[in-house]
C-alpha cells in the first residue's frame, strides 16, 4: 500500500525517451574519496572496518552467482545488497545542478539517489533530490529500453518503477527517470550530460556510508559507463592508509600512455571474460600465481567459471582485500610461511590468519618477496605493501587476503598505486604501476 501511495504522489504527465550519450572525445576526471576518509578512525579501525565490509560484500557477490542461473530476480536483489563500495565520487544532478556524493561501484549498474517526497529514507549528508525543482527531470515510460534493462522492472500508469532489496533491513524503491548530470570540479573540465537514466528512490532503508546514493560502473546497460558512451574509464588508487584522494578518469582522460611511472614498467593488458550468469561484472582469466621467483603449484581450473556461473575471478573496486579461492589461498599461505623465517600467527583482531610478528628480531633478516598474478597475456606484480599489512596494535604483518569457498575477487588493496584502465570497447583491462598520489 505504501508503494502505491508513493507512486500516486510521484506520477506526473511528463515522460521522457531520449538517452544520454557522450563520445570518446569527451572526458573528465573526478576525485575518489575513501568512505572512511576524514572520520577520525585509527589505522587499526580503518583496517577492521574495511575487512568487515569486504566480508559482507564477498558473501553477497558469491550468493548472486549461486542463484543467478535459476533465479535472476533473487540475484538482482542480492547484488544490490553487495553494492556498498569503498570510494565516493562527487557529481551534480538536475537543472540547476545540485551537488551530491555517491558510491562508485564497478560491481553494479544502477545509478540512484534518494528523492523527495521521501516516505522512508536513510541518513545522508545532503538534502534529498527535489525532482519538482529541476527543469530537466523526466519520468521514464514502461515501454523504454532503459526500463526493460532492469532485472525486475515494474509499471504503474505507464511509468517505470524499480524495487531493489539490500537484505532484511535495506532496500530502495522508486521511479526510473531521465535527468541532466554534471561531472567535474568547478576548477577543471566540467561535462554536462542530459538524459541520464537513474533511480529516484522514495522508499529507502539501510546504510549509505556517508553518501547520497550509488553510481554503477558495471558492464550492464544502466551503468554510467554504458549510458554515457565513452568506451573506457580508469582509476588510480592511492596507498590505502594515506589521506591523499584517489582519481577516476573518464573518456579521453582515461589513458595510460601518459601515466608517470618511476618503475619504467610497460602497460600490460588482459582480456575480460564474460560470465553469462553475471554479465555486468568484470571477470578476468587468472592462470596462476608466483611468490618471488617461485611459480606456485595451483591448478588453473580453480580460477575457472563453473557451468552454473559460480567461481571465476572478478576485479572489484568495492572489496578491500582479495579473496582467493580456497585451494589457491592455502597454497599461497604455505609458500609465504616457508618464505618468511618467522612463526606464523593468526591475528584474531581482524580475522586474517596468515600473520607474522613484526618487526623481526635484530638477528633475523626477512625479505618479503613480490607477489605476481599471472593473467592471460599479462602479469600483475604486487610489491609487499600491496599484499601485506600491519594489522593491529600487536604489530603483526599479515597477508591482506582471505580464503573464499567459491571464486576469487581481487580487491582494491591489491590495486594500490596501479593505474587501471577498463577498456570496454575492446574488452580489455590494462594496468601500469604509477605514483597515484601525484598523477
Amino acid at each position: 500500500m505504501a508503494s502505491l501511495v508513493l507512486l500516486l504522489i510521484l506520477l506526473a504527465p511528463t515522460l521522457s525517451l531520449p538517452v544520454a550519450h557522450c563520445n570518446d572525445n569527451v572526458g573528465f576526471h573526478l576525485k575518489l574519496t575513501h568512505i572512511d576518509a576524514g572520520r577520525s578512525y585509527t589505522k587499526v579501525q580503518l583496517v577492521n572496518r574495511a575487512i568487515a565490509r569486504s566480508k559482507a560484500r564477498v558473501a553477497a557477490l558469491q550468493a548472486v552467482a549461486a542463484v543467478a542461473p535459476v533465479d535472476p530476480i533473487t540475484a538482482a536483489r542480492i547484488l544490490v545488497r553487495a553494492s556498498q563500495g569503498e570510494y565516493l565520487v562527487d557529481l551534480a544532478i538536475g537543472t540547476p545542478p545540485v551537488n551530491y556524493t555517491a558510491i562508485m561501484d564497478t560491481g553494479s549498474d544502477l545509478i540512484w539517489t534518494q528523492c523527495a517526497p521521501c516516505l522512508l529514507c536513510a541518513d545522508q549528508p545532503t538534502p534529498y533530490f527535489q525532482p519538482a525543482e529541476s527543469a530537466t527531470y523526466r519520468l521514464l515510460p514502461c515501454s523504454s529500453a532503459r526500463c526493460s534493462a532492469l532485472t525486475y522492472p515494474a509499471c504503474f500508469k505507464r511509468v517505470c518503477v524499480y524495487q531493489y532489496y539490500y537484505g532484511d533491513s535495506a532496500s530502495s524503491a522508486g521511479v526510473l527517470a531521465n535527468e541532466t548530470f554534471t561531472f567535474g570540479a568547478a576548477n577543471s573540465t566540467r561535462v554536462t550530460v542530459p538524459n541520464v537514466s537513474f533511480g529516484c528512490g522514495n522508499i529507502n532503508a539501510g546504510e549509505l556510508a556517508n553518501s547520497s546514493g550509488m553510481v554503477g560502473f558495471g558492464r550492464g546497460p544502466l551503468s554510467l559507463v554504458s549510458q554515457l558512451g565513452p568506451s573506457r574509464f580508469s582509476y588510480c588508487l592511492t596507498s590505502y592508509l594515506t589521506p591523499t584522494p584517489s582519481r577516476l578518469y573518464f573518456g579521453e582522460f582515461a589513458n595510460l600512455n601518459s601515466t608517470n611511472t618511476s618503475s619504467g614498467s610497460p602497460v600490460q593488458s588482459t582480456p575480460f571474460v564474460v560470465n553469462p550468469a553475471l554479465p555486468s561484472m568484470y571477470f578476468l582469466s587468472l592462470k596462476g600465481i608466483s611468490l618471488g621467483s617461485q611459480r606456485l603449484r595451483i591448478d588453473p581450473l580453480v580460477f575457472s567459471i563453473n557451468d552454473d556461473g559460480s567461481g571465476g575471478v572478478i576485479i572489484d573496486s568495492g572489496t578491500t582485500i582479495t579473496y582467493l579461492q580456497q585451494d589457491a589461498y592455502e597454497t599461497l599461505r604455505s609458500a609465504l610461511v616457508s618464505a618468511i623465517p618467522l612463526p606464523a600467527k593468526n591475528d584474531t583482531d581482524i580475522g586474517l590468519d596468515t600473520c607474522f610478528p613484526w618487526p623481526p628480531p635484530p638477528n633475523v633478516t626477512v625479505t618479503v618477496p613480490d607477489l605476481v598474478f599471472h593473467f592471460d597475456q599479462a602479469n600483475m606484480t604486487m610489491p609487499p605493501e600491496n599484499y601485506m599489512l600491519i594489522a593491529s596494535t600487536t604489530g603483526f604483518l599479515c597477508l591482506a587476503m582471505a580464503p573464499s569457498g567459491v571464486g576469487t575477487i581481487i580487491g582494491n588493496y591489491q590495486q594500490q598505486n596501479l593505474h587501471v584502465l577498463y577498456d570496454i570497447a575492446n574488452s580489455l583491462l590494462s594496468f601500469v604501476p604509477a605514483p597515484c598520489n601525484i598523477i
